[in-house]
């Protein structure tokens, strides 16, 4: 039970951390002043806080045009699917 916290507790943390990073990217964007590298959003994705990714790009309108920086996301959002997926089906064979 205590990992099943400890995940929830990662999620809750790198979610917020994300949608805080997209902010300001978005924020940057607007000011014309330096960006956050896309590999540090997409990096951020991969650890988990992909939904809040999500999120930001329909809230903020941010990186939501860009055909490559989508498609690199979207992988990692169906790769993190799929491990989701094999765990619960992993644990329901226990």
């Amino acid at each position: 039970m205590t990992l099943w916290i400890l995940a929830l507790g990662w999620l809750a943390l790198i979610d917020l951390v994300t949608f805080q990073v997209w902010a300001a990217d978005k924020r940057r964007a607007i000011r014309r002043e330096r960006r956050v590298p896309e590999a540090t959003l997409l990096r951020l994705c991969w650890l988990g806080g992909w939904p809040a990714a999500l999120l930001s790009m329909r809230l903020f309108r941010h990186k939501s045009v860009k055909r490559d920086f989508k498609r690199r996301f979207n992988g990692i959002v169906w790769l993190h699917l799929l491990a989701i997926a094999a765990t619960i089906i992993a644990f329901q064979a226990l």
